[in-house]
């Protein structure tokens, strides 16, 4: 009587085994680079939002910041992937883990907003010298924004 054969044989298995573990090894360190570049491009966005805010308050005169009269709000909010800054005035205290950008102070007609990368940025951002993202505003009124040890494989496009 021959015996039927059921499941796998432990080569087949191991195997599977391998080939999964080629594709993790693979796939692992991609994953991270598009995390990264995905956080470099919401700091991009969430300190860009703040060029509005500043400049509104270039324009009306108010270049200390701050929450009195006369004084500029930028009103940005506490990011888990910062450290430091000073553009939130009206927040006393935030939470631990989050910063927000550092606006240059008075605002001027060449007004830089930088934000450090720190907290829960991924590794390749914060290592050794925290990395930056830096908008800068011309005398003109345009902005330019650039990067500080960010990878060029990591920098949005634009910046």
């Amino acid at each position: 009587m021959t015996r039927k054969q059921s499941g796998f044989t432990l080569i087949e298995l191991m195997i599977v085994v391998a080939i999964i573990g080629i594709l993790a090894a693979i796939a692992i360190p991609r994953y991270q680079d598009y995390v990264a570049r995905s956080q470099v491009s919401r700091v991009m966005s969430e300190s860009g939002s703040l060029k509005t805010s500043v400049e509104e308050c270039i324009l009306n005169g108010r270049t200390v910041l701050g929450t009195g009269a006369g004084e500029c709000d930028p009103g940005a909010t506490g990011s888990n992937l910062l450290t430091g800054g000073n553009a939130a005035p009206a927040i006393a205290n935030l939470p631990t883990g989050t910063g927000v950008p550092a606006v240059s102070s008075p605002l001027s007609a060449t007004t830089i907003i930088t934000s450090t990368f720190g907290n829960n940025a991924a590794p390749i951002l914060t290592d050794g010298t925290a990395a930056t993202l830096i908008w800068t505003r011309d005398a003109s009124g345009s902005w330019a924004c650039s990067t500080t040890n960010v990878p060029a494989n990591l920098a949005p496009n634009g910046c």
